[in-house]
């Protein structure tokens, strides 16, 4: 830098070097520069785990999805855990069933199992109302409210349906029957039509009080349900 002095009042006057005006540029100009290097190359390891992020699947349902008399290895929510694992698939399972659960109920609980938004929601429930001979029309306002209120919040669903017993009477079993089909149209969401296929009234695949399944049961129900879990999943990816 260069100094040169007034005349007479002693006042000093800076200069600055062009070199030293330089050397300061260079210095701001790279630690921009490994500043945006830095965005740019963090951005696909952000990216990178957003994608490996697990997805969340939560279970809202009844005993049939609770476990009810089974070891906790047992049960529905493990095994279908474990197949979409041996499937590929980076997933966590929340169990939210609670046994003896109507359709009033799962509605009056359904925001504390939405406080950390799923991925994807397997939704089984209506049995109880049918062996409790509810009202069909009530049955399916319930459900219909359960499912506005996951399509509301972005979550994929899969809708699991339920036969009314048959000696609830032919005209109560159709009614009961045709809400789940009927709210799969109406809400555009997927359905398995009967969560118990394959299992219902077969004496090797329940227990001994004849309507929840065993081990075997609940083997039969992962398999076959498991497509179209895999298909909600893959579905907003």
């Amino acid at each position: 830098m260069n100094f040169g002095f007034g005349q007479g009042c002693g006042v000093i006057k800076f200069t600055a070097n062009p070199l030293w005006r330089a050397a300061r540029f260079v210095s701001r100009s790279s630690v921009i520069l490994f500043g945006v290097a830095a965005i740019f190359l963090s951005a696909p390891a952000n990216a990178n785990a957003r994608e490996n992020k697990p997805q969340t699947l939560v279970l809202f349902g009844d005993s049939l999805m609770a476990g009810y008399g089974l070891s906790q290895e047992n049960g529905f929510a493990p095994k279908l855990e474990a197949a979409l694992k041996d499937a590929g698939h980076s997933i966590n399972v929340v169990n939210s069933s609670v046994s003896g659960d109507t359709t009033a109920a799962g509605l009056a609980r359904l925001d504390w199992a939405l406080v950390d938004k799923p991925d994807a929601v397997l939704l089984e429930l209506g049995a109880n109302d049918a062996l409790r001979g509810m009202e069909p029309a009530q049955t399916r306002d319930n459900l219909a409210q359960i499912i506005e209120k996951l399509r509301a919040m972005d979550i994929d669903v899969l809708l699991a349906g339920m036969m009314a017993p048959p000696n609830m009477g032919r005209q109560y079993g159709d009614e009961f029957n045709s809400i789940y089909p009927d709210l799969a149209s109406e809400y555009q969401v997927d359905l398995y039509p009967f969560f118990l296929d394959g299992v219902a009234a077969d004496p090797a695949l329940n227990q001994d009080d004849g309507m929840h399944p065993n081990a075997q049961g609940i083997d039969e129900i992962v398999g076959r349900i498991l497509p179209d879990v895999v298909s909600i999943l893959t579905s907003g990816s």
